[in-house]
């Protein structure tokens, strides 16, 4: 087999001579798309099984067509998953988290309170700047959406927003603060997999990050004018009279808010935060709402179904506990499975190196590192995939164009992070999916902000603004490449 002039990251750590050809490699990602498009598109069938045609497809072209072992194969897939594995535990959570805030009512008081402070008019462009602020102060996308995410879809239906509007003004808001935050994990690995300092990495993603918001809150405030006056006569008195009927909603049921956002801002992990919002929300459950601590741990488990006696309050208070993400995670697992046997078959990185070869230009090559991100996501389905691939992959290239590090944290943040949310089969769009209620294809084309990032940074690139040169070394700012 054809020998590659660079080093792609793989989990099997294969030797050169073992790496895919170029048709070894498009195979696979032929399938994935052919499986997806027709699964999913065409039957209208659940993402399960066209994933696992993919991953049975993948894994005959590994083992038959290059010869590489059980071992190898299984040692992708088991990796993949060890990388995605707290994204999986973080989807556990959630769901035990969401059902257990809504029986002891922080949910229904946060739509209660919201429903009387907030209008139509300006619902979407504030939830879109709150989100932003959560997810800058918590360093996470996920818990932001998970957690106020789920409490302003229920305000907004209440306002008479439809639901996939708001899920796209939230998404926008949460990816964008989350982008900026030195607390995130996508932005600690985007400046570790490109040997790029931090703050550096930051500072150089901060003007396309607020070109692509503020544009992204000028559509919204535009949406939210066209929704005012929507909101049908009565129905947030009738739904504010349902909440209060069903839930003591006296500020004690915002405890588990305070302790969860409390523990990251402090600087505890997502994981060990939702956790301790999940016992807080059980304690509060107990304590505020008066149900027994049986109940309140079969709410963890199964989830809630309330009887408010209004069919749109149940409705957006209906979650599915532990028992309820079977659907989401399963999809996840299989997603990972292949996005596995992509990078240990070395696909994933001989796609980018082919990509890079025709790269002319300092504008082409941060163009092809955000377009690689972005493939990257299609075919791992997880976002860490999509930074750490071409991060390692590309950063070679940078050096020989004479390029600062930070063009290619940037490019990779900017179009991996938060393009994910748009892929149906992808753990983001999933999670979302799940925790909003919302199919991926309902919020796509309100999902400003993850258009518009990638977008924004190639008009950077194209004007010169995003191929920073290396300055001399005691140089405070360096200029911008000629292409």
């Amino acid at each position: 087999m054809a020998s590659l002039d660079f080093e792609p990251l793989t989990y099997g750590e294969l030797s050169p001579e073992r790496r895919p050809t170029l048709a070894q490699a498009l195979v696979p990602v032929l399938g994935v798309i052919v499986f997806l498009g027709i699964g999913s598109g065409y039957l209208k069938l659940a993402p399960h099984g066209p994933l696992l045609w993919s991953v049975v497809l993948t894994g005959l072209v590994g083992y038959y067509w290059m010869g590489l072992s059980w071992d190898e194969l299984y040692d992708g897939i088991a990796d993949s998953l060890l990388m995605g594995l707290q994204a999986v535990l973080i989807l556990f959570t959630i769901y035990a988290l969401i059902a257990t805030w809504v029986s002891a009512g922080t949910i229904p008081g946060l739509m209660y309170y919201g429903l009387s402070i907030l209008t139509p008019a300006v619902f979407l462009p504030a939830t879109a700047i709150l989100a932003t602020v959560v997810a800058f102060s918590i360093g996470s996308s996920w818990t932001t959406a998970g957690t106020l995410g789920v409490a302003f879809i229920g305000i907004g239906s209440g306002l008479g927003i439809p639901e996939p509007m708001t899920a796209g003004a939230i998404l926008s808001g949460a990816y964008a603060g989350d982008k900026q935050s030195p607390l995130s994990d996508t932005t600690n690995l985007a400046a570790a997999v490109t040997n790029t300092d931090l703050y550096d990495h930051i500072r150089a993603m901060r003007n396309g990050t607020a070109l692509a918001l503020g544009i992204s809150l000028v559509g919204y405030a535009l949406l939210g004018l066209r929704a005012g006056g929507a909101i049908p006569e009565g129905q947030v008195a009738e739904i504010q009279g349902a909440l209060a009927g069903t839930y003591d909603l006296s500020l004690l049921v915002f405890l588990p808010l305070v302790v969860t956002f409390g523990l990251a801002l402090y600087g505890y992990p997502a994981l060990p935060s939702l956790v301790a919002g999940v016992f807080a929300g059980v304690f509060t459950t107990i304590t505020v709402q008066g149900a027994g601590f049986t109940t309140a741990w079969d709410v963890f488990l199964n989830g809630t179904a309330p009887e408010t006696g209004t069919k749109l309050v149940n409705d957006l208070l209906a979650a599915g506990g532990v028992s309820g993400s079977a659907w989401t995670i399963s999809v996840v697992v299989a997603a990972l499975s292949l996005g596995g046997l992509l990078e240990g078959m070395g696909v994933l990185a001989v796609l980018a190196h082919y990509l890079a070869r025709g790269v002319q230009s300092a504008t082409g090559l941060v163009v092809s590192s955000g377009v690689s991100a972005i493939l990257v996501n299609v075919f791992s389905a997880q976002q860490y995939m999509a930074i750490v691939v071409p991060g390692m992959t590309l950063r070679n290239l940078y050096d020989e164009y004479d390029l600062e590090s930070e063009n290619l944290s940037r490019a990779v943040e900017a179009a991996g992070t938060p393009t994910g949310a748009l892929i149906p089969w992808h753990a983001g769009a999933v999670y979302m999916s799940g925790v909003f209620g919302v199919p991926t294809g309902a919020y796509f084309p309100y999902y400003f902000f993850a258009f518009l990032s990638p977008l924004v940074l190639f008009a950077m690139a194209l004007n010169g603004r995003a191929t920073t040169k290396k300055g001399p070394a005691d140089s405070p700012t360096a200029a911008s490449a000629d292409d």
